[in-house]
C-alpha cells in the first residue's frame, strides 16, 4: 500500500534564528540549506517545494510501474531516486519516499519475472511466425515450375518478405543464431523461387520464339492463297487447324499475327461470297423450276400402282437432273423433299413385292385351296346339324365356318 504523508513542510523541518533549515528523517535531523532574509514559513515553503518535486518524480515512477514499464527501467529509477531522496535538500517526508521506493523494488522483482515471461512467450511466438513465413516460402520454391502460376507466386513470396521486415522491425529480437538459420532458409526459398521463374520465362520466350516463326510461316502461306480466290478455302482451312495447334506466341504479338491470318482468310470468303452471290443470280430460274417438279412429284407420296409410281418418278429425276444447280442454300432442302417421294416410291415398290412374290403367292394359293375344300366340308356339317336339330354342332360349324372365311379374306387382299 502507498504510505499516506502530508506535505506541510513544518511538519518534517524547522528554521534556526540564523535561516538553517533542518528536515528530520526518523530520529535524526539533518542540514539541508540556509535561506537567509526570509521568514522560517517561506524557508519551509522554499524546501517544501523541493520535496514535491521528488514526490513528483516517485508518484510517476508508480504510475510506470503500474502500466507495465519495463522492470529494469522501473529499477534503475529507484535506485536513482533513492540516491536523491537520500541526500535531497528538501523538506518533507523523504523516509516516506524511501518507504514507497522499497515497495517498488519488491514490486520490480515481481514485473520483472512477469515481463520475463512475456518476452519468452512473445519470443516463442515470433520465432513460431517467422518460421511458418520460411515454411510457406519453401512451399512456393519446391512447386512445379511448369505448373506454377508466377504472377501470383511472386506476389505472394513479396507478400512473405513484407512481413518478414515488419516482424524483423517491430517484433522482439530473436537469437541470433535462429534467427541466422531462418533467414538462411528464407534467402534460399527466395532464390530457389527466382531461379525457377527466370528459366520458365526463358523457356517460354524460346518456346514462344519458335511459335511465333511457325504462325508467322502459316500467315504468309494464307496470304499467298489470296490469287486463288474461293478455291484456296480448303487449303486455308488447313492452315487454320495447324495454327490451332500452333499454341501460343505471346499476346501481343499472337494478336498482331492473327489480325493478319484472319485477313488473309477474309479475302477467300470475300471471293467466295460474290460467287455465291452470281451463283445464286444464275440458279434461281433452276430453284424455281426444282420446286415446280417437286410439286409436281408430290402425289407419288399416296399413289397406289407401284409400276406407274415407279415410271413417273424415274421420268421427273432425269427432268430434275438436266435442271442444274441451285442457290447452295436451298440444296439441302430441296433434296430432303425428293427424298422424302423417293422412300414413299421404294416403299410401294417393295409392298407390291410382298405380294407378288412367287414363292409367297403359291404359299398363299396352297393355302386358299385348304381353305375352300376346308370350308365346303364345313358347310355340309352344318346343314346335316340344322337337319338333325343338333344345337351345340350347329354352333360349333358356324364357328369354324366364320374363322375359316376370314382367313381366306386376308389372303386374297
Amino acid at each position: 500500500m502507498t504510505r499516506v504523508t502530508t506535505t506541510d513542510p513544518a511538519l518534517w523541518g524547522r528554521v534556526d534564528e540564523d535561516g538553517n533549515v533542518y528536515v528530520r528523517q526518523g530520529e535524526d535531523e539533518r542540514l539541508v540549506g540556509q535561506y537567509p532574509g526570509a521568514t522560517p514559513e517561506e524557508a519551509l515553503a522554499y524546501y517544501g517545494r523541493k520535496y514535491a518535486d521528488l514526490a513528483g518524480q516517485v508518484a510517476i515512477l508508480e504510475q510506470r510501474s503500474r502500466n507495465g514499464a519495463p522492470a529494469a527501467d522501473v529499477a534503475k529509477a529507484v535506485r536513482k531516486l533513492q540516491a536523491a531522496i537520500g541526500t535531497a535538500n528538501a523538506v518533507g517526508d523523504l523516509q516516506g519516499l524511501l518507504d514507497r521506493l522499497g515497495q517498488l523494488s519488491g514490486n520490480v522483482a515481481q514485473l520483472t519475472e512477469k515481463q520475463s515471461a512475456e518476452a519468452k512467450e512473445q519470443l516463442q511466438s515470433a520465432i513460431a511466425e517467422r518460421e511458418a513465413l520460411v515454411t510457406e516460402a519453401e512451399g512456393i520454391a519446391a512447386g512445379d515450375p511448369a505448373s506454377t502460376q508466377w504472377k501470383q507466386a511472386t506476389a505472394r513470396l513479396e507478400d512473405l518478405f513484407a512481413r518478414w521486415q515488419k516482424q524483423q522491425q517491430e517484433g522482439p529480437r530473436l537469437p541470433k543464431d535462429v534467427a541466422d538459420d531462418l533467414w538462411k532458409r528464407f534467402r534460399a526459398a527466395r532464390s530457389t523461387v527466382e531461379h525457377h521463374r527466370r528459366a520458365f520465362f526463358a523457356e517460354l520466350d524460346a518456346a514462344q520464339r519458335d511459335v511465333r516463326k511457325h504462325k508467322l510461316g502459316l500467315v504468309e502461306r494464307a496470304e499467298a492463297l489470296a490469287p486463288q480466290g474461293s478455291a484456296g478455302i480448303p487449303v486455308y482451312r488447313d492452315l487454320l487447324e495447324e495454327w490451332k495447334a500452333a499454341g501460343r506466341a505471346g499476346k501481343k504479338q499472337d494478336d498482331t499475327l492473327w489480325a493478319r491470318f484472319k485477313a488473309a482468310g477474309d479475302v477467300l470468303y470475300a471471293a467466295k461470297a460474290e460467287v455465291d452471290a452470281r451463283d445464286n443470280e444464275e440458279f434461281g430460274a433452276n430453284l424455281i423450276a426444282k420446286r415446280a417438279l417437286l410439286d409436281e412429284a408430290e402425289p407419288l407420296l399416296t399413289a397406289s400402282d407401284a409400276r406407274a409410281a415407279r415410271t413417273r418418278l424415274t421420268e421427273i429425276q432425269r427432268r430434275w437432273d438436266a435442271l442444274g444447280k441451285v442457290p447452295r442454300d436451298d440444296v439441302k432442302p430441296l433434296n430432303d423433299r425428293l427424298r422424302r417421294i423417293e422412300n414413299a416410291v421404294k416403299a410401294l415398290e417393295d409392298e407390291h413385292w410382298k405380294r407378288n412374290n412367287p414363292e409367297t403367292k403359291a404359299r398363299s394359293e396352297g393355302l386358299a385351296a385348304q381353305l375352300t375344300s376346308a370350308i365346303e366340308k364345313l358347310e355340309a356339317e352344318l346343314a346335316a346339324a340344322r337337319k338333325a336339330g343338333d344345337a351345340r354342332k350347329i354352333k360349333e360349324a358356324e364357328d369354324a365356318l366364320a374363322a375359316r372365311r376370314i382367313w381366306l379374306d386376308a389372303l386374297g387382299s
